[in-house]
């Protein structure tokens, strides 16, 4: 089954290379491991069905790395043994209409985000400029307040309205959602881990994300200054992060520069 999904993924269109001799059009076992987060071994085991147990963010990430129908997601949970997530837990499926959109969007830095801000999808153009992200660190909410801060700078001010708008995005999911352990989970964490986001959540702080530019320090090509969009998903709460630049400005010279580069380092 995974074997079959595999197969009908072109690299391209998963925004990998496609360069080289290739037996099959479909992605290898290394591109799926890598797009999903998990060891090639893990890949293997779950084709060969000798993968026991694997938990409900191993299969999340395989849907979405085989761009699965909403259909075939329910199925391979259920193979797994897992129900699907239900109307109670943050949704995590992303419509094949926002897949396309990433893949003809390849010059343009674009991440995709769930309701608890957990980062879902990027493109390579993404990533190479903001890092790769894993674990905890994936999560919006746990890098404005605990994590690393990551690579775009901020203001007093800017982070101050950001961390209000964070939580307030949080409480409203917790209410969409009440039956998400996992959301739930991360609340209390950073109540736990962050004085300021315990005062902010106590005291029923407000605040909305707005247009705004960002100048991102990359440890490569330098400061890049990108206007930062954030956009929706109608009947869904996924969140859609956009990054441009000015055409013919330095910033837009230094972004074409980084999709050359990639996640490469430059040696001098």
């Amino acid at each position: 089954m995974v074997r079959h999904w595999r197969d009908r993924v072109a690299p391209e269109a998963a925004g990998l290379p496609t360069g080289g001799h290739r037996r099959a059009a479909g992605l290898r076992r290394e591109e799926l491991a890598m797009l999903a987060g998990i060891s090639v071994d893990y890949v293997t085991r779950l084709e060969q069905g000798r993968a026991a147990n694997p938990s409900e963010q191993v299969v999340e990430a395989l849907g979405r790395a085989l761009r699965l129908s909403a259909a075939e997601r329910e199925h391979l949970f259920h193979a797994a043994g897992l129900v699907p997530p239900g109307q109670g837990t943050v949704p995590a499926y992303i419509t094949p209409s926002v897949h396309r959109m990433l893949d003809r969007l390849g010059g343009t830095p674009v991440a995709v985000s769930d309701a608890s801000w957990t980062l879902l999808l990027a493109n390579p153009l993404y990533t190479a400029l903001m890092g790769e992200r894993q674990g905890r660190d994936r999560n919006g909410a746990w890098r404005a307040f605990v994590g690393p801060g990551g690579r775009v700078r901020h203001s007093s001010q800017s982070r101050a309205a950001l961390q209000s708008a964070v939580v307030a995005d949080l409480r409203t999911a917790l209410r969409r959602y009440p039956a998400d352990r996992r959301l739930r989970r991360l609340v209390a964490d950073l109540r736990a881990h962050s004085d300021r986001f315990a005062e902010l959540w106590d005291g029923g702080a407000v605040g909305h994300h707005e247009a705004s530019r960002k100048t991102v320090d990359h440890p490569e090509v330098g400061a890049v200054t990108l206007d930062c969009d954030l956009l929706s998903v109608a009947g869904s709460d996924l969140r859609i992060m956009i990054y441009t630049a000015e055409p013919g400005s330095q910033d837009a010279e230094r972004l074409e520069l980084l999709a050359v580069l990639g996640t490469q380092t430059l040696t001098g």
